[in-house]
Protein backbone atom coordinates (compact mmCIF):
# COMPACT_ATOMS: atom_id res chain seq x y z
CA UNK A 1 0.00 0.00 0.00
CA UNK A 2 2.84 2.35 0.88
CA UNK A 3 4.56 1.58 -2.41
CA UNK A 4 1.37 2.26 -4.35
CA UNK A 5 0.87 5.59 -2.60
CA UNK A 6 4.47 6.57 -3.31
CA UNK A 7 4.01 5.70 -6.96
CA UNK A 8 0.81 7.70 -7.16
CA UNK A 9 2.45 10.70 -5.50
CA UNK A 10 5.42 10.44 -7.84
CA UNK A 11 3.13 10.27 -10.85
CA UNK A 12 1.07 13.17 -9.59
CA UNK A 13 4.23 15.19 -8.98
CA UNK A 14 5.46 14.51 -12.52
CA UNK A 15 2.11 15.55 -13.99
CA UNK A 16 2.19 18.69 -11.88
CA UNK A 17 5.68 19.56 -13.08
CA UNK A 18 4.62 18.99 -16.69
CA UNK A 19 1.59 21.19 -16.17
CA UNK A 20 3.74 23.89 -14.57
CA UNK A 21 6.13 23.88 -17.52
CA UNK A 22 3.23 24.24 -19.92
CA UNK A 23 1.67 26.95 -17.80
CA UNK A 24 4.87 28.98 -17.76
CA UNK A 25 5.14 28.71 -21.53
CA UNK A 26 1.63 30.08 -21.73
CA UNK A 27 2.52 32.92 -19.35
CA UNK A 28 5.67 33.77 -21.31
CA UNK A 29 3.58 33.94 -24.46
CA UNK A 30 1.20 36.25 -22.59
CA UNK A 31 4.11 38.56 -21.70
CA UNK A 32 5.23 38.52 -25.32
CA UNK A 33 1.72 39.38 -26.51
CA UNK A 34 1.14 42.23 -24.06
CA UNK A 35 4.51 43.82 -24.79
CA UNK A 36 3.89 43.64 -28.54
CA UNK A 37 0.33 44.93 -28.60
CA UNK A 38 -0.09 46.84 -25.32
CA UNK A 39 3.42 48.26 -25.14
CA UNK A 40 3.74 47.63 -21.41
CA UNK A 41 3.26 44.98 -18.72
CA UNK A 42 2.81 44.83 -14.95
CA UNK A 43 3.13 41.90 -12.59
CA UNK A 44 -0.52 42.44 -11.74
CA UNK A 45 -1.42 41.60 -15.37
CA UNK A 46 -0.03 38.10 -14.90
CA UNK A 47 -1.49 37.75 -11.42
CA UNK A 48 -4.99 38.77 -12.47
CA UNK A 49 -5.06 36.78 -15.71
CA UNK A 50 -3.56 33.51 -14.47
CA UNK A 51 -4.34 33.67 -10.76
CA UNK A 52 -0.69 33.18 -9.77
CA UNK A 53 1.28 34.60 -6.84
CA UNK A 54 3.42 37.75 -6.85
CA UNK A 55 6.69 35.74 -6.57
CA UNK A 56 5.63 33.52 -9.50
CA UNK A 57 4.83 36.56 -11.64
CA UNK A 58 8.26 38.00 -10.82
CA UNK A 59 9.91 34.72 -11.78
CA UNK A 60 8.04 34.64 -15.10
CA UNK A 61 9.12 38.18 -15.98
CA UNK A 62 12.69 37.38 -14.98
CA UNK A 63 12.62 34.28 -17.17
CA UNK A 64 11.25 36.26 -20.12
CA UNK A 65 13.92 38.92 -19.64
CA UNK A 66 16.56 36.20 -19.64
CA UNK A 67 15.24 34.79 -22.92
CA UNK A 68 14.72 38.15 -24.66
CA UNK A 69 16.58 40.97 -22.90
CA UNK A 70 16.02 43.36 -25.82
CA UNK A 71 12.25 42.95 -25.66
CA UNK A 72 11.62 44.41 -22.22
CA UNK A 73 12.91 47.07 -19.85
CA UNK A 74 11.65 48.42 -16.54
CA UNK A 75 10.62 52.07 -16.27
CA UNK A 76 11.13 52.94 -12.61
CA UNK A 77 9.29 56.27 -12.89
CA UNK A 78 6.18 54.68 -14.41
CA UNK A 79 6.67 51.49 -12.37
CA UNK A 80 5.94 49.30 -15.33
CA UNK A 81 7.72 47.13 -17.87
CA UNK A 82 7.88 48.65 -21.34
CA UNK A 83 8.50 47.18 -24.77
CA UNK A 84 12.13 47.33 -25.82
CA UNK A 85 13.15 49.23 -28.95
CA UNK A 86 14.61 46.03 -30.44
CA UNK A 87 11.54 43.89 -29.78
CA UNK A 88 11.42 40.57 -31.61
CA UNK A 89 8.54 38.25 -30.73
CA UNK A 90 9.47 34.97 -29.07
CA UNK A 91 6.12 33.37 -29.89
CA UNK A 92 3.66 33.40 -32.76
CA UNK A 93 1.97 36.59 -31.57
CA UNK A 94 3.33 39.05 -34.12
CA UNK A 95 0.59 38.33 -36.63
CA UNK A 96 -1.79 41.30 -37.01
CA UNK A 97 -4.57 38.91 -38.04
CA UNK A 98 -4.35 37.14 -34.69
CA UNK A 99 -4.69 40.42 -32.81
CA UNK A 100 -7.62 41.55 -34.98
CA UNK A 101 -9.31 38.16 -34.50
CA UNK A 102 -8.87 38.57 -30.74
CA UNK A 103 -10.49 42.00 -30.96
CA UNK A 104 -13.37 40.48 -32.90
CA UNK A 105 -13.84 37.68 -30.36
CA UNK A 106 -13.76 40.14 -27.49
CA UNK A 107 -16.10 42.66 -29.13
CA UNK A 108 -18.54 39.88 -30.03
CA UNK A 109 -18.74 38.83 -26.39
CA UNK A 110 -17.49 35.33 -27.27
CA UNK A 111 -14.29 35.47 -25.23
CA UNK A 112 -14.02 33.12 -22.28
CA UNK A 113 -11.53 33.37 -19.45
CA UNK A 114 -8.03 32.81 -20.79
CA UNK A 115 -9.28 32.77 -24.36
CA UNK A 116 -7.45 35.85 -25.57
CA UNK A 117 -4.58 37.87 -24.12
CA UNK A 118 -6.03 41.32 -24.75
CA UNK A 119 -5.35 43.99 -22.19
CA UNK A 120 -6.22 47.49 -23.30
CA UNK A 121 -8.25 47.42 -26.51
CA UNK A 122 -9.42 50.20 -28.81
CA UNK A 123 -13.14 50.79 -29.35
CA UNK A 124 -14.41 48.31 -31.96
CA UNK A 125 -17.54 48.64 -34.08
CA UNK A 126 -19.24 45.55 -35.51
CA UNK A 127 -21.81 45.42 -38.28
CA UNK A 128 -24.88 43.60 -36.92
CA UNK A 129 -25.62 40.37 -38.77
CA UNK A 130 -28.90 38.47 -38.29
CA UNK A 131 -28.25 35.34 -36.26
CA UNK A 132 -28.97 32.06 -38.03
CA UNK A 133 -30.49 29.82 -35.37
CA UNK A 134 -28.82 26.42 -35.18
CA UNK A 135 -30.36 23.78 -32.93
CA UNK A 136 -27.95 22.26 -30.42
CA UNK A 137 -29.61 18.88 -31.00
CA UNK A 138 -29.14 19.19 -34.75
CA UNK A 139 -25.51 20.22 -34.47
CA UNK A 140 -24.76 17.48 -31.95
CA UNK A 141 -26.31 14.84 -34.19
CA UNK A 142 -24.34 16.09 -37.21
CA UNK A 143 -21.07 16.05 -35.28
CA UNK A 144 -21.76 12.51 -34.10
CA UNK A 145 -22.42 11.41 -37.68
CA UNK A 146 -19.23 13.05 -39.01
CA UNK A 147 -17.13 11.61 -36.21
CA UNK A 148 -18.48 8.08 -36.62
CA UNK A 149 -18.99 8.14 -40.42
CA UNK A 150 -22.73 7.57 -40.16
CA UNK A 151 -25.78 8.80 -42.03
CA UNK A 152 -28.51 11.07 -40.72
CA UNK A 153 -32.12 11.28 -41.84
CA UNK A 154 -33.25 14.88 -42.01
CA UNK A 155 -36.31 16.86 -42.96
CA UNK A 156 -34.87 19.74 -44.94
CA UNK A 157 -36.57 22.90 -46.14
CA UNK A 158 -34.83 24.26 -49.23
CA UNK A 159 -35.81 27.40 -51.10
CA UNK A 160 -36.28 25.42 -54.30
CA UNK A 161 -39.16 23.43 -52.86
CA UNK A 162 -42.41 24.50 -51.20
CA UNK A 163 -42.53 21.52 -48.86
CA UNK A 164 -39.77 20.11 -46.69
CA UNK A 165 -38.15 16.94 -48.03
CA UNK A 166 -36.90 13.91 -46.15
CA UNK A 167 -33.33 13.13 -47.11
CA UNK A 168 -30.66 10.71 -46.03
CA UNK A 169 -27.29 12.44 -45.76
CA UNK A 170 -23.72 11.27 -45.19
CA UNK A 171 -22.09 14.39 -43.69
CA UNK A 172 -18.34 14.82 -43.60
CA UNK A 173 -17.54 18.51 -42.92
CA UNK A 174 -18.92 21.83 -41.73
CA UNK A 175 -18.66 24.92 -43.91
CA UNK A 176 -18.93 28.60 -42.95
CA UNK A 177 -19.55 30.94 -45.89
CA UNK A 178 -19.11 34.13 -43.88
CA UNK A 179 -22.79 34.38 -42.92
CA UNK A 180 -24.21 30.89 -42.53
CA UNK A 181 -23.08 27.45 -41.39
CA UNK A 182 -23.58 24.56 -43.79
CA UNK A 183 -22.97 20.85 -43.53
CA UNK A 184 -21.19 19.29 -46.49
CA UNK A 185 -22.77 15.91 -47.15
CA UNK A 186 -23.55 13.26 -49.73
CA UNK A 187 -27.27 13.41 -50.48
CA UNK A 188 -28.54 9.89 -51.11
CA UNK A 189 -31.69 11.30 -52.72
CA UNK A 190 -29.80 13.39 -55.32
CA UNK A 191 -26.78 11.06 -55.42
CA UNK A 192 -24.30 13.92 -55.13
CA UNK A 193 -22.32 15.94 -52.61
CA UNK A 194 -24.06 19.17 -51.61
CA UNK A 195 -24.11 21.87 -48.96
CA UNK A 196 -27.08 22.08 -46.61
CA UNK A 197 -27.81 25.15 -44.49
CA UNK A 198 -27.89 23.77 -40.94
CA UNK A 199 -30.58 26.19 -39.77
CA UNK A 200 -32.91 24.78 -42.48
CA UNK A 201 -32.81 21.28 -41.03
CA UNK A 202 -36.24 20.97 -39.42
CA UNK A 203 -35.71 17.55 -37.83
CA UNK A 204 -32.88 15.04 -37.67
CA UNK A 205 -32.47 11.39 -36.69
CA UNK A 206 -29.42 9.18 -36.44
CA UNK A 207 -28.96 6.75 -39.30
CA UNK A 208 -26.61 3.86 -39.94
CA UNK A 209 -22.95 3.41 -40.83
CA UNK A 210 -22.28 5.15 -44.16
CA UNK A 211 -20.39 3.67 -47.07
CA UNK A 212 -19.60 7.20 -48.34
CA UNK A 213 -16.45 8.94 -47.08
CA UNK A 214 -14.88 12.37 -47.40
CA UNK A 215 -12.41 10.85 -49.84
CA UNK A 216 -15.28 10.35 -52.32
CA UNK A 217 -15.98 14.10 -52.47
CA UNK A 218 -13.84 15.08 -55.46
CA UNK A 219 -14.81 18.78 -55.34
CA UNK A 220 -13.82 18.97 -51.68
CA UNK A 221 -10.27 17.85 -52.43
CA UNK A 222 -9.83 19.80 -55.68
CA UNK A 223 -8.04 23.13 -55.24
CA UNK A 224 -8.84 26.04 -57.53
CA UNK A 225 -6.41 28.95 -57.85
CA UNK A 226 -7.97 32.37 -58.40
CA UNK A 227 -5.74 35.14 -59.77
CA UNK A 228 -6.97 38.51 -58.52
CA UNK A 229 -5.77 41.85 -59.95
CA UNK A 230 -6.80 45.52 -59.70
CA UNK A 231 -9.41 46.64 -62.21
CA UNK A 232 -7.39 47.81 -65.25
CA UNK A 233 -9.64 50.85 -65.77
CA UNK A 234 -8.73 52.34 -62.39
CA UNK A 235 -6.18 55.18 -62.33
CA UNK A 236 -2.69 53.93 -61.51
CA UNK A 237 -2.76 55.54 -58.05
CA UNK A 238 -5.97 53.70 -57.16
CA UNK A 239 -4.61 50.43 -58.56
CA UNK A 240 -1.64 50.77 -56.19
CA UNK A 241 -4.04 51.19 -53.26
CA UNK A 242 -5.89 48.01 -54.26
CA UNK A 243 -2.56 46.17 -54.50
CA UNK A 244 -1.81 47.20 -50.91
CA UNK A 245 -5.31 46.23 -49.75
CA UNK A 246 -4.93 42.69 -51.03
CA UNK A 247 -1.20 42.25 -50.43
CA UNK A 248 -0.53 41.82 -54.13
CA UNK A 249 2.86 41.08 -55.62
CA UNK A 250 3.50 42.09 -59.24
CA UNK A 251 -0.06 43.47 -59.37
CA UNK A 252 -1.78 40.20 -58.55
CA UNK A 253 -2.52 37.78 -55.74
CA UNK A 254 -3.50 34.11 -55.85
CA UNK A 255 -6.21 32.64 -53.66
CA UNK A 256 -6.46 28.87 -53.35
CA UNK A 257 -9.94 27.58 -52.64
CA UNK A 258 -11.67 24.20 -52.52
CA UNK A 259 -13.81 23.70 -55.60
CA UNK A 260 -16.71 22.87 -53.29
CA UNK A 261 -16.49 26.35 -51.74
CA UNK A 262 -15.75 28.28 -54.92
CA UNK A 263 -19.26 29.71 -55.27
CA UNK A 264 -19.06 31.34 -51.83
CA UNK A 265 -15.67 32.89 -52.48
CA UNK A 266 -16.73 34.35 -55.84
CA UNK A 267 -19.82 35.81 -54.18
CA UNK A 268 -17.72 37.41 -51.43
CA UNK A 269 -15.35 38.91 -53.95
CA UNK A 270 -18.24 40.38 -55.94
CA UNK A 271 -17.75 38.21 -59.03
CA UNK A 272 -21.27 36.81 -58.96
CA UNK A 273 -24.69 38.16 -58.21
CA UNK A 274 -23.66 41.80 -58.62
CA UNK A 275 -23.44 44.05 -61.65
CA UNK A 276 -20.76 46.66 -61.06
CA UNK A 277 -21.27 49.87 -63.01
CA UNK A 278 -17.86 51.45 -62.45
CA UNK A 279 -14.29 50.25 -61.88
CA UNK A 280 -14.45 51.99 -58.47
CA UNK A 281 -17.38 49.74 -57.55
CA UNK A 282 -15.78 46.50 -58.79
CA UNK A 283 -12.15 47.40 -57.88
CA UNK A 284 -10.76 43.93 -58.70
CA UNK A 285 -10.97 41.50 -61.58
CA UNK A 286 -10.53 37.75 -61.92
CA UNK A 287 -7.68 37.32 -64.39
CA UNK A 288 -8.27 33.61 -64.98
CA UNK A 289 -12.06 33.85 -65.18
CA UNK A 290 -12.44 31.28 -67.98
CA UNK A 291 -10.35 28.73 -66.11
CA UNK A 292 -12.28 29.23 -62.88
CA UNK A 293 -15.63 29.07 -64.71
CA UNK A 294 -14.85 25.51 -65.78
CA UNK A 295 -14.81 24.43 -62.14
CA UNK A 296 -18.26 25.93 -61.54
CA UNK A 297 -19.71 23.64 -64.19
Amino acid sequence: MKSKTTTQNSSSSSASRGSARWSQERRLEFIDYRLRWDGHLNRSDLIDFFGISVPQASLDIARYTELAPGNIHYDSSARTYLTGAQFEALYNIDNPQRYLNDLLIDASGLSSGGGVFLGWAPPVGLIPIPVRIVSAETLGCLLHAVRNQETVVVKYQSLSSVDAETRTLSPHSLVFDGFRWHVRAFCHLRQSFRDFVISRIISIEAGVVSTVTIQDDFAWHTQVSLVIAPHPDLPIEQRKVIELDYGMQNSEVRLDCRQALLFYLLKHLGFSGREATTPQAQQIILKNEDEVANYLK
